[in-house]
């Protein structure tokens, strides 16, 4: 019998083992691909016997289809679909006497996304699928890594057989014919159930030159996300440690977790072994990272630092976070390059947030790495809890916030006089302070579009002192305050379609002139910026409270245009009535009349910002000055800050500091880009710190180089150059690179 079926009738749905074969060959050459499990694929091949319901319709799109006794042949232009897969080729034909498929290419297999992709000039399978030859094919995997072979074979339906080949994931066309890296191997063999490419007799090849050889080699699949091996190496050269190498190795402990092995060697006397675990649950996760060290900067002892962080959902909306930060001595961490922190803290806390309120508790340990500080004096432990509603009262409206505090800190001394450190504080002082508070604002529009608004605030604490000669065992304090604002917004239209605003700002507040009496380890630093401009109190803890009858007036001034650009500035400042000297320590602050607080901002249409925050007196002298500028184009990002300081021994500030700061990355081309971070003390006359980083990649290479130095020294760290060089090749166990294997950019 002869059926001949012509391509105007093409969309047939036929149930036929060819076309079973023909849309299930995508899956058993490449194995297990992303939406086609393997298994699923073996159950959709079975013969009519299978269960009832199971799906074996395949759709067969063809030019010409012949039937010939035992012979089915598609010709043409065939395309075979099933499901995600598609086969498409010029000449199929199954005997299912013989058992035998024979497929003509052109052939191209593919899944619906397009992530895996068969080439092939031939084919020839048996009738179950699980042996069969490809000839002259490439394999796509992922759109990252290419593999080129003379012949594909098929091996007990679970293993593709490749000889002769020539792995990479860098494209090739007539501008660069010899890809950047590539992988020659007499065999690759592709296990589809561990998800693992083998190499024998790997050659790695760089710019067409050899450069090693490996008897056998093996990598992880494209789709692979996580596989035990080995991990890109970094290189780094500093002074104090000298030329040395990291060579981290990953081990997959399972769905969840993992463990990266980096021992790192030098040609110092430097030893290192760096551990970082992490692992996944239902409701949080944990990572842990640490190492530990033998060197000759200080040779007579261990070295190495342990840093833990987690954080869990738990019932009812609360959050649990917990972190852990240790060091075996002040310097480790910048000597090898690992954090610039110089307070470490430990925590634990739990919370809950909402729209109406939070809950809150927390318990920290600090440690200190700065050289002015001493652990033993400085508050190590401390302990925080909190609870907040936010509601609107009957009958007066508005917004009103109730909220109960406890705080407590610990010192590891037991000195209740001030030492040797000189700081005013006694070296043992410890304090527990419970503190309630409620406040309430309302705001009215009143008369030609002015605001009017009114506040109030009282608050109530009980403090505990111990091991403090000077201060009384045990205060208790009321506070309360009480405030009335006005602004009126002033909008005016301009010729150009902008738009300016004036909007002029007076509060008066009344507080009772008793100051607190406490004494203040949490609010030593203090902050007067256009945020708590109209602030009832300053302080940012219960130790202190704002006193005294005082009058806070501003202005903002602000224009914008119909285009992409602006500016806008503010000036502030406070009148007190009587200046109670509760601000010791802060200058801008500490007088009848503050500081002068100018803020000014300008948005510019090429993508250039500038802003300035300033304090100064009447006679123009600076107690702070800030500028801020940023540009950023296609190609180039620019940012910098000038910061000057005048000195403060209440803030640990023993020198004026006037610094810059300055960071640019300029994207070169699509490949190449750079970037700078630079640091100059004007103070000092010299620069604090600078590094320069050259990265390139395409899609199947990153390369990043950095040039890093440190100016500064201390007690714990001397000044050192560090050379840092880190290599990836793309394309392996999910590393994905910026593009794909498409057209070559050169």
């Amino acid at each position: 019998m002869r059926s001949v079926c012509n391509r105007a009738v093409s969309w047939a749905r036929m149930r036929h083992p060819l076309l079973v074969a023909g849309g299930l060959f995508f899956a058993a050459v490449l194995g297990a691909l992303p939406g086609m499990p393997l298994a699923e694929a073996r159950a959709q091949s079975a013969r009519p016997s299978a269960p009832a319901g199971e799906s074996k319709t395949i759709t067969l799109v063809a030019d010409r289809v012949e039937v010939r006794g035992t012979v089915l042949e598609a010709s043409g232009t065939v395309d075979v679909f099933h499901g995600p897969v598609r086969l498409r080729a010029t000449r199929i034909a199954y005997d299912s006497a013989a058992g035998t498929l024979e497929i003509e290419g052109p052939l191209t297999l593919s899944n619906a996304d397009g992530t895996s992709v068969v080439y092939a000039d031939a084919a020839a399978l048996s009738e179950d699928l699980r042996a069969g030859i490809l000839t002259s094919a490439r394999v796509v995997f992922e759109d990252q890594l290419q593999i080129a072979a003379s012949r594909i074979e098929r091996v007990e339906g679970r293993y593709t057989r490749l000889e002769d080949t020539v792995a990479s994931a860098c494209r090739v066309c007539a501008a660069r014919p010899v890809p950047l890296w590539q992988i020659r191997a007499s065999q690759v063999i592709q296990d589809e159930v561990a998800q693992q490419i083998y190499f024998r007799n790997a050659r790695l090849e760089v710019a067409g030159l050899p450069v090693f050889w490996l008897p056998r080699l093996r990598l992880p699949d494209p789709s692979l996300q996580r596989a035990t091996g080995f991990l890109p190496p970094e290189f780094r050269s500093t002074d104090a440690l000298g030329f040395g190498i990291k060579i981290p190795y990953f081990i997959r402990l399972g769905d969840h977790a993992d463990l990266t092995v980096t021992p790192y060697l030098s040609t110092s006397e430097t030893r290192t072994l760096e551990l970082r675990y992490r692992q996944a649950y239902r409701t949080g996760r944990i990572e842990v990272n640490g190492a530990i060290t033998s060197d000759d900067i200080r040779p007579d002892s261990l070295r190495g630092y342990l840093f833990a962080e987690g954080s869990f959902s738990l019932p009812r909306g609360y959050k649990l976070a917990f972190d852990l930060e240790t060091v075996s001595d002040d310097g480790y961490l910048l000597d090898y390059g690992t954090s610039g922190k110089d307070r470490l803290d430990s925590a634990i806390e739990i919370s809950r947030f909402n729209r109406d309120g939070f809950r809150f508790a927390a318990l920290t340990v600090y440690q200190t790495l700065r050289d002015r500080e001493v652990n033993e004096t400085q508050p190590a432990i401390i302990a925080d809890a909190a609870i907040a509603r936010r509601f609107s009262p009957a009958g007066l409206g508005g917004i009103a916030t109730a909220r109960l505090d406890f705080h407590g800190h610990l010192r590891r001394s037991e000195q209740p006089t001030d030492g040797p450190d000189a700081d005013t504080i006694s070296d043992g002082r410890d304090i527990s302070r419970l503190s309630a508070s409620l406040d309430w604002r309302r705001d009215w529009v009143i008369g030609p579009g002015m605001l009017l608004g009114t506040q109030t605030a009282m608050a109530w604490s009980h403090t505990v002192v111990s091991e403090d000669a000077i201060y009384a065992d045990t205060t208790s304090y009321l506070w309360g305050a009480a405030a009335v604002d006005l602004r009126w917004p002033l909008v005016r239209p301009t010729a150009g379609g902008g738009r300016m605003v004036l909007e002029p700002v007076f509060q008066l507040v009344w507080a009772d002139d008793r100051t607190s009496g406490l004494p203040r380890d949490e609010s030593r630093l203090l902050e007067f910026d256009p945020g708590n401009v109209l602030s009832l109190n300053r302080f940012p803890a219960g130790d202190a409270f704002e006193a005294g009858q005082r009058a806070n007036i501003g202005v903002k001034l602000a224009y914008r245009d119909g285009a992409d650009w602006g500016w806008d500035m503010s000036l502030a400042r406070i009148w007190r009535s009587e200046n109670l000297q509760q601000f010791s320590g802060s200058p801008a602050l500490d007088t009848s009349r503050s500081n002068w607080l100018a803020d000014a901002r300008v948005t510019l249409p090429n993508r250039l910002e500038i802003s300035n925050r300033a304090l100064f007196d009447d006679d123009l002298r600076f107690n702070q000055n800030e500028v801020r500028f940023a540009w950023q184009s296609t190609d180039i990002a620019l940012s910098g800050t000038y910061l000057w300081l005048k000195a403060n021994p209440e803030e640990s500030r023993l020198a004026d500091v006037s610094e810059l700061s300055l960071d640019a990355e300029y994207q070169i081309n699509a490949q190449w880009a750079a970037s700078l971070d630079y640091r100059f003390d004007f103070e000092a006359d010299r620069a604090a710190s600078a590094r320069l980083g050259l990265g390139y990649k395409n899609e199947c290479l990153e390369v990043d180089v950095s040039l890093s130095r440190r100016f500064t020294s201390s007690t714990s760290v001397q000044p050192t150059t560090d050379f840092g060089l880190e290599l990836r090749l793309t394309g392996f166990g999910g590393t994905r690179s910026n593009s794909g294997l498409g057209a070559c950019n050169g």
